[in-house]
């Protein structure tokens, strides 16, 4: 053991201290905070408002490139709104199908996770989704 550490009689023990004692029962007292409270604070930078437009994943712009998927302005509104209604019903990740497209959409998070022609829907199984939306699509 280091000398330095030792007293006249002996080696240092840390100072005793006595807690804090209160009545059993008696609740802890916080004071007020100012401002908003943590969970509403977490709320709002959690969740991505209804009616924020869609975005794409790197990976679904990648699949919507190489297999020569185009979506129009109309195509976007309609999903747009569509991630609307399954919000609303309390949806969290969707499978749109729109003409011979079919896109996994997470409801959350308003992003398109994937996309799927026709021709690599054949066989394919879509799995984490909990519910399915069947777009019109607008020539």
């Amino acid at each position: 053991m280091d000398p330095r550490l030792n007293g006249p009689d002996g080696p240092l023990a840390p100072a005793p201290t006595t807690p804090a004692t209160r009545p059993v029962g008696t609740p802890v007292q916080i004071p007020p905070a100012t401002g908003p409270r943590f969970r509403d604070v977490l709320r709002q930078t959690a969740d991505v408002p209804q009616g924020a437009p869609l975005k794409f994943s790197a990976h679904a712009m990648q699949r919507l490139q190489s297999r020569n998927i185009n979506l129009t302005p109309g195509d976007l509104q309609q999903m747009n709104s569509m991630a609307d209604k399954a919000a609303a019903k309390g949806s969290k990740q969707s499978l749109f199908v729109m003409g011979d497209v079919a896109m996994v959409v997470s409801i959350k998070n308003r992003t398109v996770i994937t996309a799927v022609d026709s021709q690599s829907m054949k066989e394919n199984v879509f799995t984490n989704i909990d519910s399915a939306a069947i777009i019109d699509k607008t020539t």
